[in-house]
């Protein structure tokens, strides 16, 4: 770790220029140099702090060896997004601490679950009144008193959880690690069987891990409601896509809002684009008007962390993978 007297630190960023602006004014002073595109890697000779973000290099690289020289002088690398499934096994080795971003945008996420979820319950566009023959009565949805099944009660998880228990939802919720509820009303289950077989809406909130690889495939989503409705803000790899569009097909699921998929993006003809049931958005639900900053306060405080010589914070667990 630095000392009061070494030299600044020399931070490597793949983040957005405003982000990298305000790491310059930070009042340690790093020195901020840019990532090679084609082989960001490289940086590792030369850099303390790599930030990184997903993209297709990193993606390709997924299960080889770790280039020779890695990590080389890295201290400490930090993903923009809270998952890291986009990045090789030898970033996540433990050699060098990895951090996320866990929780810069779950409340963000949390709104576009509980968007998604009115709009499928109150369906607004299709009770729009055009003219005097659309002015007829129609009887809508509600969300208080549906169950709102939440796989994954993380940091975003818990604020879909508090946003539905406040609409008057039933919130029950399926986490990997047998620790209590982080907030008092939602109802813990054990088996994620158990929970698709009650809910009305589904949220998909889990990391993406080995363990979670086609979670739902058509055996679970043959369990669930054929008036459910679910919404995947994870990752793609999560849902077993081929089975959701047979679900939707044969009658056995009513809708699906999915803001992630496999592969992102979908290529042009893909018939999730067009499917009836299904409302696709481009991965943009951890976008909002403040995210740089927040990003900025994220990696701030763990670079003050990091100077003092202190454990950083929202470290991943190299065995989860997560």
């Amino acid at each position: 770790m630095p000392s009061e007297s070494s030299r600044p630190v020399v931070i490597a960023s793949q983040l957005d220029p405003a982000v990298n602006a305000l790491l310059r004014a930070h009042p340690s002073q790093p020195t901020l140099i840019d990532v090679p595109s084609e082989r960001p890697w490289e940086v590792a000779s030369g850099a303390d702090v790599l930030l990184v973000r997903p993209g297709p290099l990193w993606l390709g690289h997924g299960r080889s060896a770790a280039p020779a020289g890695w990590p080389g002088r890295l201290k400490w690398i930090f993903s923009a997004t809270t998952g890291v499934d986009f990045y090789p096994r030898w970033m996540i080795t433990g050699e060098t601490q990895m951090c996320c971003a866990r929780g810069v945008a779950s409340e963000e996420i949390a709104e576009y679950v509980i968007a998604a979820i009115l709009a499928q319950a109150k369906d607004l566009d299709a009770i729009r009144a055009r003219s005097l023959a659309d002015w007829q009565p129609k009887t809508l949805g509600r969300v208080q008193g549906s169950t709102v099944g939440i796989v994954g009660l993380g940091s975003i998880g818990t604020a879909v959880a508090k946003r539905a228990l406040a609409l008057g939802a039933r919130v029950i919720a399926v986490r990997r690690r047998p620790l209590p509820s982080p907030i008092a009303g939602v109802q813990l289950y054990e088996s994620v069987v158990d929970l698709v077989e009650e809910s009305d809406h589904i949220v998909l909130a889990l990391p993406a891990t080995d363990l979670t690889y086609y979670l739902f495939d058509a055996k679970l989503l043959a369990s669930v409601k054929p008036t459910a409705h679910l919404i995947n803000v994870a990752r793609g790899t999560v849902l077993d896509q081929t089975a959701l569009m047979n679900a939707l097909d044969e009658d056995e699921l009513a809708y699906a809002t999915l803001d992630v998929t496999e592969p992102e993006p979908l290529p042009d003809g893909h018939p999730i684009y067009s499917h009836p049931k299904v409302r696709l958005t481009p991965h943009v639900a951890s976008i909002h008007p403040t995210i740089n900053e927040a990003l900025y306060e994220k990696i701030s405080h763990n670079l003050e962390r990091y100077l003092r010589g202190e454990p950083l914070q929202e470290r991943v667990d190299p065995v989860a993978g997560y």
